[in-house]
């Protein structure tokens, strides 16, 4: 990683070639020219996403206090918030422009993820969240969660190794799959694999991908893993078992000094409990945080497919 300073300097002599080129168009404002440029702004807000600061208000306040060599002329946090999001235009094209810098994958995949604007139970009739081509919101059903959501619906295609979003759009919340899936496969070259999650599950699809060199690649539903190669059901049995968090184990001395960990689990059911000790090492403990990497690992485990990265 570039030193913060170098960063600033080579992302804005990027933004600016790229603008005097053409490549970044932004357009004139009315009015006299601000002592803090366009590209100056535009450059501040690629190097905080880059650097991974969450609050623009904080970065723009570290800007100010540590670089305020590299921009004399910083805008206050409301003014410079309003004209970064009116740069919104010239930021998606320097990411195109980047984007179509680096070769896409020979194996691409497609998903999509609810984009809730209201709760269900607060849906009362028409209203205001309107969108170009008569994109409405509308009531859609979320596998991910299994519930039920009122809003549209982000569809993505990304590369499998670099993870670049190569296509991307909005659509109706309660939407074929497999239809919006076609319309972003026709953006680009098609790839040679196809990872998909079971709401793109049909022959006809498959076979009209098939058509155009690309191999659909979707996990088994369960009637379907009777047929699968024993060694890849061993190997998807072991992609959830590691998946399953383990019981809590608690240290403590005993009456000899020596440390024992001791492992509980608790059932609800009929008010039952059950209580096993071990004597294994305290070098045996989990880690923190453990139980929370594998809750998203099992929030985001669509079968061995999905997970082969």
């Amino acid at each position: 990683m570039l030193p913060t300073e170098d960063l600033f300097a080579c992302v804005y002599v990027l933004i600016d070639d790229l603008t005097a080129a053409g490549i970044i168009a932004i357009p004139p404002r009315p009015g006299p020219a601000p002592a803090c440029s366009d590209a100056e702004l535009l450059a501040i807000a690629q190097v905080r996403h880059l650097l991974g600061r969450r609050s623009e208000a904080a970065f723009l306040a570290e800007v100010a206090r540590d670089w305020a060599h590299l921009f004399p002329h910083l805008p206050h946090q409301s003014e410079a918030n309003r004209r970064i999001r009116w740069l919104r235009g010239a930021s998606g094209q320097l990411r195109c422009h980047l984007a179509a810098q680096v070769p896409a994958d020979d194996c691409q995949q497609i998903d999509t993820s609810a984009l809730p604007v209201r709760h269900t139970s607060r849906v009362r009739g028409p209203d205001g969240w309107t969108g170009p081509d008569g994109l409405h919101a509308r009531f859609g059903r979320d596998a991910a969660h299994a519930e039920w959501f009122y809003g549209f619906r982000l569809a993505i295609k990304t590369d499998l190794g670099t993870r670049i979003v190569r296509a991307r759009s909005i659509v109706p919340a309660a939407i074929n799959e497999r239809d919006i899936g076609s319309d972003l496969l026709e953006t680009g070259p098609p790839p040679r694999d196809l990872l998909l999650d079971k709401g793109f599950t049909g022959k006809a699809f498959a076979a009209g991908q098939a058509a155009r060199g690309t191999a659909v690649l979707i996990p088994p539903a369960k009637g379907q893993r009777h047929r699968m190669p024993p060694i890849l059901r061993k190997i998807i049995s072991s992609a959830r078992a590691s998946a399953t968090p383990r019981p809590k184990r608690f240290a403590s001395r005993s009456a000899s000094g020596r440390c024992r960990n001791t492992s509980i689990h608790s059932r609800t059911t009929r008010g039952s409990s059950k209580c096993h000790c071990s004597s294994t090492s305290w070098r045996d403990l989990p880690e923190p945080g453990l139980r929370q990497r594998q809750h998203r690992a099992r929030r985001g485990v669509r079968g061995l497919l999905w997970w082969c990265r």
